[in-house]
């Protein structure tokens, strides 16, 4: 599928560093998107673009490669963690999505609010990050299959 073209330490090393801190940002913003600029989609966003990073210099045999692998089995569940939110505050006697009303025991109104917030930017995350994820994959078999056609 993807194979590794660099063989040179600094770039292996330097694309190490900056996957890892690229997907720590990516949870910063995640986490505190509510607060400022970001949130689930620009995490995701983030998140995915850094798996493409490391599977385009390390190759597909490499950890990176393994991670959006794991990724890629867990379609769907951005997806449904949203619509779980969503239902629990259904359940809760209020609106779709109004996280106040959500039957959490052991908590305010306003903590309430900040999980169900959270959990569903989460899921937007992972939805994200898994479809971009996907075409890369999709679009890199593509290629593939046309140069052993030809």
């Amino acid at each position: 599928m993807i194979d590794s073209p660099f063989g040179s330490v600094i770039v292996r090393r330097t694309a190490s560093l900056l996957v890892s801190l690229v997907q720590l940002f990516a949870l910063y913003v995640l986490f505190f998107g509510q607060y400022g600029p970001g949130g689930g989609f620009v995490a995701g966003v983030m998140i995915a673009a850094s798996l493409v990073f490391g599977l385009l210099v390390f190759g597909e045999d490499s950890e990176t490669a393994q991670r959006a692998t794991r990724l890629l089995a867990g379609d769907g569940v951005g997806l449904l963690l949203f619509v779980a939110v969503g239902g629990l505050c259904l359940i809760g006697g209020g609106e779709f999505l109004n996280y106040s009303q959500a039957p959490i025991p052991g908590l305010d109104s306003a903590a309430r609010r900040y999980l169900g917030i959270l959990m569903t930017q989460v899921g937007v995350a992972l939805d994200v990050a898994v479809a971009a994820v996907s075409i890369v994959y999709s679009l890199s078999r593509n290629v593939e299959s046309e140069n052993t056609d030809a």
